[in-house]
């Protein structure tokens, strides 16, 4: 047995004790087939183990018998008429089917005497058996768990792959199994690494979309992640896993860099060798397609593709899935995800890195040799592992290079590679970087170097600035190399791109090394020395095209003669926040098409960046000004696209030029409280316009043109009473927030003109907007395609009947409307509903809210102040504590309320487990209060569980599918907590005393046997929907016990 290195499992070692080890029952076949196959077997030099003790063996199997089948590369189960009388041989195929489920152990079963069938469905003796050791154990709990794993053990086992006896002769059917084995034991193990820290569990998710393919044809699988992230550690672990399954096996190494020095027919004729043992001399590429389609098309073959970079490569190895036999698996490791998309690679795993504990285990291994440290290490080992990010490569060469030294030492290097990355380090990962094509390359050095501080969407506004809309592409590509990563997309937008710290160090690297010495040479500068440098000594060139300042804690002072911008001739983007310039800014190059300046203490740098003309500008951000008072003549910045001058608090006029800025499509003065008079606008590209918290002003802008281009307005916390005649030109508005804007009034002569501006609005907040009883009604009545509706904070008492009308709102918010009291109208198709601290609410509106009729159409989401209200009839199955649970088969329910009264006032939050899978986090069910909202009173929330939905982003919807065409029980957890402060510390508690219940909406095809509410696996009698039949309600409430069983 290979030596144990920390957290690896001996699938990933490259040495057994046994070969092979054989499973039977000795009364049946030791003395003859059992006996006849070791000897050929130890004839042939295959060592074998074999359990030689005849006497009587104890009901359970030895610590040593186990340790021997751990130690076992294949299993032979020999399944006779007597084994499953054998609680001891049953014992034994329990933990060889763990080895074969943990450790990827090949399992062949032989059938001799018996027909697989009997051992698949337990009949015949096999029945016979099992219904005498559950008689045996009736009265035992523990016992008939035990038997329960013996019956899921044999059904696994029997539908392996294996061996069935004939009436042929006894020595050629243990020749054709001595032959297998032969050649399955030929083929050498990989050495997988030195720790393979971390490798079990992601080794088994990989295994788990293997398994999803089907054995009718070839599968292929896609691992994809940036550099560095054990992407071919991962490989080799999985063909040690998985390769005795498969007639032939082959893993091809580096070919990325193989293909380049040796050609792609040499790694075609090495797949040849590796498979067939074939040695061809190939004449091209296209000969080796033929050789590979003609030979390997009848073999059941794994097949790894290490590193992978080029489409060519893919064509080359494995153009298609029928190049290779049934049930054939073919593994990519790449960092373009695009090229396995591009490959019709449909099944794909994004690699993780190594974190917490994992990564500190394996820096203590590279580092010390051990998992031992002394105390004194602990600081700066915890901060190695922030600096590698989660790179196990990078763990691995620190953790080389500190070996031995002390602390100081520790500290010395780690600093040097925070400000020189490592050289082995920085070339693996610029491999990415250096496959993109020229502009691609800029756009992620830009996001590289001067991505902080904003918020993506401003700069991806930013990046368009500079490239167009060529940037969407761009982004794509770089996401698809692994080197950004791009989360949450929706509707085609991007909400979040985030790179990895080292990714980002590889990026400025990349920079410094355009002029390691003179940063005035180099395209990008962020650094505060080589930026003060550059501006005291005047050394800027033509070369930069970016520049990131950002520098708060000192006073800033540029060359005398306030020409540090001057030779910067091909400058695109300057941004500044919060630097203040002691000296003045004379010049600004007319190069600039983006110039943000946030939290600017310069007058005469504002000065400068708006007396100018720039021709090329697009985007000005002069937000948090203090000096800003008064925004001159804009006329000269024809080709803006944006403006914003946020929070310039002493921000008293603004020039009537910017009403004619013909391309601008944003415009915020968002928090310009001194703000009296807004310009008229005749702006027919303007997108977006932002006044909100312009808390002096008293007057709408006149419009001057009809603004059909204009979708959202933010009208919060402002002076004015009345909207103009000329807002009636905004006919194609989709959003508008009125928000505290108690003055504002709606004269009934103006009715028209609402109900023309009104009716294309379909995202309506009117918060804290002062509406009463006789005003809600009119602004019903206007907005016919409303779909989302916050009427928070207001006064009036009812809902109306007549929002029923309004056919396609699907979410209401009426939060804090603390004098509501009745609601009369629900929409049709309303999804979510909010009243929170509604504390006004009647019983008889509770109750409607709490309709079985109204939650089984589609709602999602409700949530209401509970007065004691007890949890209504129609959740049959009810309980207290912070979990609930429910086990299905056949088929996912498609309709599943919950129901629950937490028992505090703080806002919950749920996770659901899908078979010990967590999905992704269910917070949102709770949403628009912050996780710690404490409220005044108690609430219920109930809500539709969208289980299918659920199962789909987590991931595992194939997995489900097959175990739902097996009849096999899927278990659903809800576990409920909340966030409270503690000392300081946001931590989570779980709702020990909430109430909470389950409906499952029956279907007409026997759904009711198809979902209980006790575990199947410890009460061995099924309890369906009909047959629960609850107790008194003072009864009903049941502590949960939590099953601890996977399926």
């Amino acid at each position: 047995m290979a030596i144990q290195s920390p957290s690896s499992s001996s699938s990933f070692s490259y040495g057994f004790t046994y070969q092979v080890f054989l499973s039977f029952r000795g009364i049946d076949t030791r003395h003859g087939f059992t006996g006849n196959l070791y000897k050929a077997l130890t004839d042939k030099g295959i060592k074998t183990f074999i359990d030689d003790n005849d006497l009587q063996r104890g009901d359970e199997i030895t610590p040593s018998l186990r340790k021997a089948i751990d130690e076992s590369r294949i299993f032979i189960p020999v399944f006779s008429i007597f084994y499953a009388f054998s609680s001891f041989c049953l014992d034994e195929l329990v933990h060889i089917i763990h080895c074969y489920k943990t450790k990827g152990r090949l399992v062949l079963p032989v059938f001799f005497g018996v027909e697989p069938t009997n051992v698949r469905h337990l009949k015949g003796s096999y029945g016979e058996a099992l219904a005498e050791h559950e008689k045996r154990f009736q009265n035992d709990k523990n016992n008939m768990e035990r038997l329960h794993q013996w019956k899921l053990a044999l059904t696994q086992a029997a539908n392996l792959s294996g061996y069935h006896s004939s009436h042929g002769y006894e020595y050629k059917f243990i020749g054709e199994i001595v032959k297998n084995i032969s050649n399955k034991i030929s083929h050498q193990p990989l050495h997988v690494a030195n720790y393979p820290v971390g490798l079990q569990s992601r080794v088994q998710h990989v295994k788990s979309l293997l398994d999803e393919g089907s054995d009718h044809g070839a599968h292929m699988v896609g691992l994809y992640g940036t550099g560095g992230l054990g992407k071919s550690t991962l490989g080799k672990a999985i063909y040690n896993f998985i390769a005795d399954e498969f007639e032939c096996s082959c893993f091809l190494e580096n070919v990325r860099e193989n293909s380049a020095s040796n050609k792609l027919k040499h790694l075609q004729e090495e797949l040849l060798l590796k498979t067939l043992q074939l040695e061809i001399k190939l004449g091209g590429v296209s000969e080796g397609i033929s050789h590979i389609k003609e030979r390997l098309h009848s073999k059941k073959i794994l097949l790894i593709l290490d590193d992978v970079d080029d489409m060519e490569q893919l064509q080359a190895l494995a153009g298609e899935p029928d190049w290779f036999g049934l049930g054939s698996r073919v593994i990519i490791t790449t960092r373009d995800k695009h090229l396995l998309r591009s490959h019709g690679i449909e099944s794909t795993h994004e690699v993780k890195g190594l974190y917490g504990t994992e990564a500190l285990e394996l820096l203590r291994w590279m580092a010390f040799k051990n998992n031992k440290v002394p105390s004194s290490y602990e600081d700066v080992l915890n901060r190695a592992v922030s600096y590698a990010s989660g790179l196990p490569l990078v763990l691995e060469i620190v953790g080389s290079n500190l070996f031995g030294k002390t602390i100081e030492e520790w500290k010395g290097t780690l600093d040097g590679y925070e400000k020189i990355p490592n050289k082995k380090i920085h070339q693996i990962l610029k491999v990415s970087y250096d496959a993109l094509e020229e502009e691609q390359q800029s756009v992620f050095l830009d996001i590289a170097c001067c991505f902080k501080g904003c918020g993506w969407e401003e700069f991806e506004y930013i990046l368009r600035a500079h490239y167009g809309h060529r940037i969407t592409h761009h982004l794509v590509v770089l996401a698809e190399k692994s080197l950004v990563k791009i989360t949450h997309p929706h509707y085609g937008s991007i909400y979040e791109l985030t790179l990895h710290d080292l990714i980002k160090d590889m990026g400025k690297e990349v920079v410094r090394q355009e002029s390691p010495k003179e940063p005035g040479e180099r395209s990008r500068l962020w650094c505060e020395d080589d930026i003060v440098n550059v501006l005291k000594e005047n050394t800027g060139t033509s070369k930069i095209e970016m520049i990131y300042m950002n520098f708060p804690s000192e006073e800033f002072v540029i060359d005398k003669k306030g020409k540090a911008f001057k030779k910067m001739t091909r400058l695109k983007t300057l941004i500044i926040e919060n630097v203040h310039f002691s000296k003045g800014l004379k010049y600004l190059p007319s190069s600039l098409r983006v110039l943000k300046l946030r939290g600017c203490l310069s007058e005469s740098l504002l000065s400068c960046s708006l007396s100018k003309k720039f021709q090329n500008m697009k985007i000005l951000t002069l937000d948090r000004c203090e000096y800003l008072t008064h925004i001159p003549d804009v006329s000269g910045l024809q080709n803006l696209e944006k403006f914003s001058f946020e929070y310039c608090e002493n921000l008293i006029t603004i020039h009537n030029s910017i009403g004619h800025l013909n391309k601008l499509e944003r415009l915020s003065a968002n928090g310009c409280s001194k703000l009296e008079r807004f310009p008229p606008l005749g702006l027919a590209s303007l997108n977006e316009l932002n006044i909100s918290y312009c808390e002096s002003l008293k007057s709408f802008p006149k419009l001057l043109c009809k603004m059909t281009n204009m979708k959202m307005i933010w009208l919060q916390k402002t002076s004015i009473r009345e909207l103009p005649s000329s807002f009636q030109n905004l006919n194609e508005l989709f959003l508008l927030t009125l928000w505290e804007c108690g003055m504002l009034r709606f004269p009934k002569q103006n009715d028209q003109m609402y109900s023309i501006v009104f009716s294309k609005v379909t995202n309506l907040i009117l918060h804290d907007c002062k509406l009463s009883d006789e005003c809600l009604p009119i602004f019903l009545k206007w907005c016919v395609n409303v779909t989302s509706l916050d009427l928070s904070y207001n006064n009036f008492k009812l809902i109306p009947e007549c929002l029923s009308e309004c056919h396609l709102l699907n979410i209401l918010i009426l939060d804090n409307c603390k004098s509501l009291e009745e609601i009369r109208g629900i929409p049709p198709n309303l999804e979510m509903l909010s009243a929170m601290g509604c504390k006004s609410l009647s019983s008889s509106s509770r109750r409607m809210l709490l309709s079985q009729k109204l939650h089984e159409a589609g709602c999602i989401l409700f949530r209401f102040p509970n007065f004691s209200d007890g949890i209504p009839d129609w959740f049959e199955h009810q309980s207290r504590g912070d979990t609930i649970s429910f086990w299905f088969r056949k088929k996912i329910p498609s309709n599943i309320s919950i129901i629950l009264f937490p028992g505090c006032t703080c806002s919950p939050k749920v996770d659901v487990i899908v078979n010990g899978y967590k999905c992704f986090p269910c917070s949102y069910l709770f949403w628009g209060f912050d996780s710690i909202e404490i409220l005044e009173l108690e609430h219920s929330f109930l809500l539709n569980l969208k289980l299918k939905q659920q199962i789909s982003l987590l991931g595992r919807m194939s997995e489900m599918e097959k175990a739902l065409l097996k009849n096999e029980w899927i278990h659903v957890e809800l576990n409920f907590v909340k966030n409270v402060w503690n000392k300081g510390i946001q931590v989570i508690e779980k709702l020990s005393s909430a109430q909470m219940g389950i409906h499952v909406r029956m279907e007409k095809s026997n759904a009711e046997e198809n979902v209980i509410f006790t575990d199947p696996h410890r009460e061995y009698r099924n309890t369906s929907l009909l047959q629960f039949e609850p107790p008194l309600k003072k009864q009903r409430l049941v502590e949960v016990v939590v099953s601890d069983t996977e399926i």
